[in-house]
């Protein structure tokens, strides 16, 4: 047998060489297969990686540069390379980057849909029913899987990197379909689960804004949304919730009911911080001027803001002293800052009313000094209404001459019967009631009640005459003179029974009577012709017994020895 010569420290034939030469065969890196190497050296077309084989391999240099040229790769990297053959000409072995990323991809993808797992990806772009994303390779994201949500805008996704599980794949051509919702929905109930320990009356949560509606917001939890209503935002009025928050915003939550059967949870923000209307009474007394904001306006009047969550109401009444307001932005526009004074706080029903017009001098303060009762203004008749007359006693301030106060004895049936819009009066100042805004004049008070010398020119027992103005079943209206009438009652128009005036007298007859009653107060006159009659007859006697007596024919006792003998022969 031929000498065999060997290194110092090994047996020859030893079976643990051989063992270990032979594992060493099998972890040779072979075709088709991912192995891991160092990047020895780069050059000018390729990169030499040692991949632990009998030879270095090489790379295409190309594999390893970006869209911009920059190299993503440097010596002593190690880094995943595809062995794809030896090159039976120069011997050398050639290496694929590119696969080797791709064939872990594949890996991943396989692993991920067999472990209902997911893989990483980005949104690159909108293609006819869905989207396209780069997971390592194309793959299609159907849009009904996109979001939660049946989403209609799909463009909004498009640069988002996200997770996305595998519903279906194709290696051998290529085709992957993935799902976003799906694992939303995964962590979605991860998330629920995780809130639901926590979860209940009176905890303080914080969530993000994932809605909103004209009614409120609805605000994720952690797998669960709860609703926020308008009127839980804050403790001021809230016109829309996106006035105080916005969809993505975090914001700090209790929980106010909790139906763990429905899962429905309602939410409230203001409820976290202290409540304005508790000490509205003691921060704010009535009669204080305060600045706040207009916020509002409505067809009664406008609500400004005295800081976060209060507001208070002028009402249209409170905005002039002298100007007739029908809209407030004739007054105020929304945003403008102005100076209040308090007039009335009710902090049950969370009511605050303010004056605007109180921050400036009373005019009707100055009115009764200027215009005390019983003096005399000259003015314009401003309006006419079936009840009066609006003077303008000083610019802004009208005073009213009701249809009662026109004419002492004229029946006025409508004020232009005497005045028209724009004549100029004189009128007296009858009453003054700054509280209402109101003062009271009257024009005919220029002159003396024509009544109150009624008693005077009409005592009782007077003879009159007078043209009838109207017959009733109760008696006949005869005019004296212009505004005043008498009324002969029924029972007083003859010494006879009387059943029907009519039958003895019309409108215009001119007709004698005698006063019996004058009551200036209630301007009535009693009249009577029965009255007059018997006065007459009685007359008529006291005429005739004075001129006998006067001729002295006979005396009292002749005319009674006459009548006694009348009798005697009856």
């Amino acid at each position: 047998m031929p000498e065999i010569t060997h290194k110092p420290g090994h047996e020859t034939g030893s079976d643990e060489d051989f063992g270990s030469l032979f594992e060493q065969s099998l972890k040779s890196p072979k075709p088709g297969e991912v192995v891991s190497g160092r990047v020895v050296s780069i050059g000018r077309d390729h990169v030499t990686v040692d991949i632990g084989y009998k030879s270095e391999g090489i790379v295409r240099l190309q594999e390893f540069l970006d869209r911009d040229g920059n190299l993503l790769v440097h010596e002593g990297d190690v880094i995943d390379v595809y062995f794809e053959t030896t090159d039976s000409d120069t011997g050398d072995i050639l290496l694929s980057r590119q696969k080797a990323l791709q064939f872990k991809v594949w890996h991943d993808i396989e692993k991920a849909f067999e472990r209902d797992g997911a893989v990483e990806g980005t949104i690159v772009g909108k293609v006819k029913g869905g989207l396209k994303v780069d997971i390592g390779v194309a793959a299609f994201l159907p849009g009904s899987h996109a979001d939660l949500r049946p989403a209609r805008n799909l463009d909004r996704y498009v640069g988002q990197r996200g997770r996305f599980a595998i519903l279906k794949f194709n290696r051998s051509r290529g085709n992957v379909v993935v799902s976003r919702r799906a694992v939303l929905e995964r962590e979605r109930t991860a998330l629920k689960e995780e809130t639901l320990k926590v979860l209940e009356e009176g905890v303080i949560l914080e969530g993000t804004v994932k809605n909103i509606t004209d009614y409120g917001a609805f605000v994720d939890l952690g797998g669960i949304d709860g609703l926020l209503h308008v009127t839980d935002m804050s403790w001021g009025r809230v016109g829309h919730p996106s006035e105080l928050v916005n969809v993505g915003d975090h914001v700090k939550v209790v929980v106010l009911k909790y139906d763990p059967e429905r899962e429905r949870v309602s939410l409230g923000m203001k409820q976290i911080m202290p409540d304005p209307w508790s000490t509205v009474s003691e921060r704010f007394p009535i009669g204080m001027r305060i600045k706040g904001k207009v916020v509002s306006l409505t067809d009664y009047g406008a609500f400004v803001e005295l800081e976060r969550g209060l507001e208070g109401l002028i009402h249209v009444s409170e905005m002039s002293w002298t100007k007739r307001v029908t809209h407030p932005s004739k007054v105020l526009e929304v945003g403008q800052e102005v100076e209040v004074q308090i007039l009335d706080i009710d902090p049950v029903n969370r009511r605050v009313s303010l004056g605007l017009k109180q921050t400036e001098p009373n005019p009707w303060e100055m009115v009764r000094i200027n215009h005390p009762i019983g003096s005399h203004i000259k003015g314009k008749v401003k309006s006419i209404t079936d009840f009066g007359v609006f003077v303008e006693v000083e610019e802004g301030i009208d005073g009213l001459v009701h249809v009662s106060d026109l004419h002492w004895t004229r029946k006025v049936k409508h004020p232009s019967e005497l005045v028209k819009k724009g004549d100029e009066v004189e009128a007296v100042v009858l009453g003054i009631d700054v509280d209402n805004e109101r003062i009271s004049l009257g024009i005919k008070q220029l002159s003396e009640d024509p009544w109150s010398a009624v008693p005077r020119r009409y005592p009782v027992g007077t003879k009159v005459s007078g043209a009838v103005t109207s017959v009733t079943d109760f008696g006949v209206f005869v005019q004296l003179e212009e505004g005043v009438e008498g009324l002969i009652h029924v029972s007083q128009l003859s010494t006879e029974r009387v059943d029907k005036p009519a039958s003895m007298f019309k409108v215009g007859d001119t007709v004698e009577a005698e006063v019996t009653t004058v009551d200036p107060r209630e301007k009535r006159i009693g009249l009577s012709v029965k009255a007059l009659r018997k006065s007459e007859e009685r007359d008529e006697v006291d005429a005739y017994m004075k001129r006998e007596a006067e001729s002295g024919k006979f005396s009292f006792a002749d005319i009674m020895s006459s009548s006694d003998l009348e009798k005697s022969k009856g």
